[in-house]
């Protein structure tokens, strides 16, 4: 489940930064990628990392 959270955060990322370059989908990417955020801080949080 771990390896799931990294994959969406990174592609998250990605979206994100061609969103600012590009000026497209900004609100729907930010809200994602804050989304993706909050779960990357519970994970890291709660200690639950699978590496």
């Amino acid at each position: 489940m771990g390896k799931i959270l990294w994959v969406i955060i990174v592609i998250l990322i990605v979206f994100w930064l061609l969103g600012l370059v590009l000026k497209i989908g900004g609100g729907l990417i930010h809200a994602l990628l804050v989304i993706a955020l909050i779960i990357f801080i519970i994970q890291l949080v709660t200690g639950r990392r699978s590496i």
